[in-house]
């Protein structure tokens, strides 16, 4: 979709938010800040529950929120890294730092500095069950030694990967999924300040498919009206329904591995297994169905050749073994050229 993703411009306010609890337990921070950790599911909206609150309590939320995708980071190269307009200005001239450096330097600068309005800022260190022991330990001291001017709001779908003294200093805002009911009015309200006309089935299937992920029910409600020229109905949103999800990563998977890099195809491979709850095989058949979408990109005799290839992966997986080490080795083998895999892999 070229045009702007409704997810982002019609970002929620703090009494958007479906959850109640979570409306009630977020307002009460806005005069009174704490530490936060939210925790839930993917796409239920946590991120989008801490820039709402966010704009509700920093007159510049632009300056005084300071976001940090811990996963993100740990995929990115260190150039990618230090060439980050947010970040540069902490790691210029030190190339030779090890990443949990680079994050704890970015960490322990951005916490240092002043609020530019109000009392206090805000950082948010998403996907936090990515962050590892060592520097959870500095994120406490951090935590400890800026505790007047910086809150901090963890996000994570695994609280207990968080050390003790971290959830100790954090207020827990459980954040679940919605109900259909609610996921149906959000995409209401999204369609009519779009101005788009929709059929109420038609909504009651993009929710009820999304089963509480607002994030995928939205994008959804969105390629519906592309598909329907402007309206949201049963045909068309069940085009979207049958396409919509992660089409733009598993492509870029296919297309880095056939390039040779098949380092960064397993960085999405393991994005899309952690974060997005994708289970080995249900990756390996989207994977398959987006090379036959595109056959003259990938090549025929390609994409024949990766169904041959697939079909032993499949069956390992199926075993509960290693999906990431099994996806890889697949991509890296249709890379290369093979025309069957390994017995055993290395």
């Amino acid at each position: 979709m070229d045009a702007p993703l409704w997810t982002e411009t019609h970002a929620p306010s703090l009494s958007d938010l479906p959850q109640s609890e979570v409306r009630d337990r977020l307002g009460r921070t806005v005069d009174e800040p704490m530490n936060l950790v939210l925790q839930g599911p993917p796409g239920v909206g946590k991120t989008a529950a801490v820039r709402a609150l966010a704009r509700e309590a920093h007159a510049d939320p632009d300056n005084d929120l300071v976001e940090i995708n811990v996963a993100d980071f740990f995929s990115r190269t260190k150039k990618q890294i230090r060439q980050d307009p947010r970040f540069e200005q902490f790691l210029t001239g030190r190339s030779r730092m090890a990443k949990r450096d680079m994050i704890s330097r970015v960490l322990k600068e951005s916490a240092g500095y002043a609020p530019v309005s109000g009392q206090y800022k805000t950082i948010l260190l998403d996907n936090a069950e990515h962050i590892r022991e060592d520097f959870q330990q500095a994120l406490r001291r951090v935590m400890e030694k800026h505790h007047r001017t910086t809150q901090f709001v963890i996000t994570t779908r695994q609280p207990t990967k968080l050390i003790p003294p971290i959830r100790s200093r954090c207020f827990p805002v459980p954040v679940r999924a919605p109900s259909t009911d609610e996921t149906k009015t959000i995409l209401a309200n999204v369609a009519d300040a779009e101005d788009v006309e929709y059929e109420s089935m038609a909504l009651d299937i993009v929710a009820s498919k999304a089963d509480g992920n607002l994030r995928e029910a939205i994008l959804a409600a969105q390629s519906a009206s592309v598909a329907g020229d402007g309206e949201i109905t049963m045909q068309s949103a069940q085009t979207a329904l049958s396409s919509v999800g992660h089409d733009d990563d598993l492509k870029d998977i296919l297309e880095t591995a056939r390039d040779g890099d098949v380092t960064d195809a397993r960085k999405t491979i393991t994005t899309l297994l952690d974060d997005e709850g994708y289970e080995g095989q249900e990756l390996l058949r989207d994977l398959l169905a987006i090379a036959d979408k595109y056959p003259e990109e990938f090549g025929e005799s390609d994409v024949v050749r990766l169904h041959r290839l697939a079909g032993g992966v499949d069956v390992d997986l199926a075993e509960g073994l290693d999906d990431r080490l099994h996806l890889t080795h697949l991509l890296s083998a249709w890379a290369t050229g093979q025309h069957e895999l390994d017995e055993e892999v290395a």
